[in-house]
């Protein structure tokens, strides 16, 4: 497919690299050549997911292992975004998650970020694969 494209990025497992993950799927939705929806709407989104992602394979998967690494691997084809984040984590069930408790008086962290890129992505799977998991989440694009 000509107008294929694909990024793989491995960054310590630091908080610090968010920003520059982030800015990464930012500046790819902006140049989409296909994609006919706003892209300022979906350079944000992109943003948040990562974001999100990293977070949780930086605390909860790799346990901020300072020694470990997080993957990431971009794929835009004309009709399709999809992201993965690679962790080496004991993993969990995806739809065990429940939704966060959205009350004033009973904001919980717990199950935000799973929420968040639910609500912003079309298709989310967290998996086993081989010696660590890998979260994998799709946008269309048409």
């Amino acid at each position: 497919m000509k107008n294929r494209i694909e990024v793989e990025i491995k960054v310590p497992n630091q908080t610090r690299y968010l920003s520059l993950i982030g800015k990464i799927g930012e500046d790819m939705a902006r140049e989409l050549v296909n994609f006919c929806g706003d892209r300022e709407a979906l350079a944000h989104h992109l943003n948040v997911v990562l974001t999100e992602a990293m977070v949780n394979a930086i605390r909860h998967a790799n346990a901020a292992d300072p020694d470990k690494v997080v993957q990431i691997r971009i794929s835009i084809s004309n009709k399709m975004l999809a992201i993965k984040v690679f962790d080496s984590g004991q993993g969990f069930d995806l739809n065990a998650i429940p939704d966060p408790v959205f009350e004033a008086d009973q904001l919980e962290e717990k199950g935000r970020g799973i929420f968040i890129i639910r609500s912003l992505m079309d298709s989310v799977v967290y998996r086993k694969i081989g010696s660590g998991n890998v979260l994998e989440m799709k946008k269309a694009l048409h």
